[in-house]
């Protein structure tokens, strides 16, 4: 947090930049974001970030090489998720961090949530370069990590998406993806890398091939960058046309196994400063008495979804003693307002997004700001200078 660029920042800004950064964002998308864009990005010096990145790095290390933690996240993989043609590695990975005041005054990062699955790489790319045109923005900052430029960057996450294999031959998979609120990260993907969205229902199976119809033609698909969410798929009963079981001739992006491999389950395995105390419920020999010091977590529910605060002992007693696996009690953290607006404090949730094809990477920061109780649209509501945002990196 840069107190003089904020500042700036402040001062100079007008609605009619605002409205010029909403029109390059729905120009690059071919429509406006349907989720909160905030009014502003941040101001972070090149060693923080780049000390979040390392840090993120440490905790997915901690995961991948632990003989005892990946064994237990293959037994909770449900079996209609497993399947062949997995990558070794996941392909894409996210470690999302908050900002807590410690006892001294300072400012420390903790982890908030870890997740092997895609993100916004061509939205939030776009959403940063937005912000320094419509905010005339110095050059000299930066916007990528792990060494990239625009360049790098683009290409190395374009060979995570496409593995080698011709742009029309992957396919950007999700469940009815021109409706969800990720849509513009789909336009944008289609228009950096050549790789079209198509919806999981609409696939054809013949044998061992998938195909998709692409202007009026069938076409085989030979990859998948996956973005259809388990959570979503289970909730709206959705039968696709093949089974993830299947002997198919397809390569995966981002196999359905990795979003329960690494995700909220693997919290108890971390051992680091950043991470909050957390306990799986079923293994919990009492609870503790000071309830609104603590979260109860579902483990695999998508963008916040059955979170409760404080829980009670009628929200435990809900819970069957079968189902309780599946639970995690964390330790709540609260999170200090850095980003001094004209509405008041600010909260900022920073992603570190990483590819890993040779080697694991950092590759962009993804931010959200909020003043509710959580970073989520349904949380911040009537808000201003909250929602999406982008991290703008002082190399000096």
């Amino acid at each position: 947090m840069i107190a003089a660029r904020r500042q700036a920042f402040n001062q100079a800004w007008t609605p009619a930049r605002y409205e010029r950064l909403m029109s390059i964002l729905s120009a690059a998308a071919g429509v406006a974001p349907a989720f909160p864009v905030s009014e502003t990005p941040c101001f972070f010096t090149r060693a923080f970030i780049d000390d979040l990145a390392r840090t993120g790095e440490q905790l997915i290390r901690q995961l991948v090489d632990n003989h005892a933690a990946s064994a237990a996240a293959d037994q909770i993989v449900p079996e209609r998720f497993t399947g062949p043609n997995e990558d070794p590695v996941p392909r894409f990975l996210q470690v999302d961090f908050g900002l807590v005041r410690t006892a001294d005054g300072g400012i420390e990062p903790r982890l908030v949530e870890l997740q092997a699955f895609a993100s916004l790489y061509g939205l939030q790319r776009v959403l940063a370069d937005a912000y320094r045109d419509a905010f005339a923005l110095p050059s000299s900052l930066e916007i990528f990590l792990g060494g990239h430029n625009l360049a790098s960057y683009e290409a190395a996450v374009g060979a995570a998406i496409l593995g080698g294999h011709r742009p029309e031959e992957v396919v950007l998979m999700e469940i009815e993806p021109r409706w969800q609120k990720t849509w513009p990260d789909f336009a944008i993907t289609e228009y950096i890398w050549g790789v079209r969205a198509v919806d999981a229902s609409a696939v054809r199976r013949e044998g061992r091939q998938l195909f998709y119809d692409r202007d009026g033609r069938l076409v085989p698909i030979s990859r998948i960058y996956n973005r259809v969410i388990p959570d979503e798929l289970d909730r709206k009963g959705i039968e696709l046309p093949f089974d993830y079981r299947d002997e198919l001739d397809v390569e995966w992006a981002g196999h359905p196994a990795w979003y329960f491999r690494i995700s909220k389950f693997s919290i108890p395995w971390l051992r680091h400063p950043c991470v909050p105390r957390t306990w799986f419920l079923h293994k919990l020999d009492a609870v503790p008495e000071d309830r609104e010091n603590y979260v109860l977590k579902p483990l695999f529910s998508f963008a916040g979804g059955g979170i409760i605060f404080a829980p009670t002992d009628a929200d435990l007693a809900a819970i069957p003693e079968e189902e309780r696996m599946n639970y995690i009690l964390q330790e709540r953290l609260s999170f200090e307002p850095v980003i001094e607006t004209p509405h008041g404090p600010t909260q900022v949730e920073i992603r570190i997004m990483y590819v890993w094809t040779d080697e694991l990477r950092p590759v962009l920061p993804l931010l959200r700001l909020g003043r509710g109780r959580m970073m989520g649209v349904d949380h911040n509501k009537g808000l201003r200078w909250v929602g999406a945002s982008a991290a703008m990196i002082d190399p000096e």
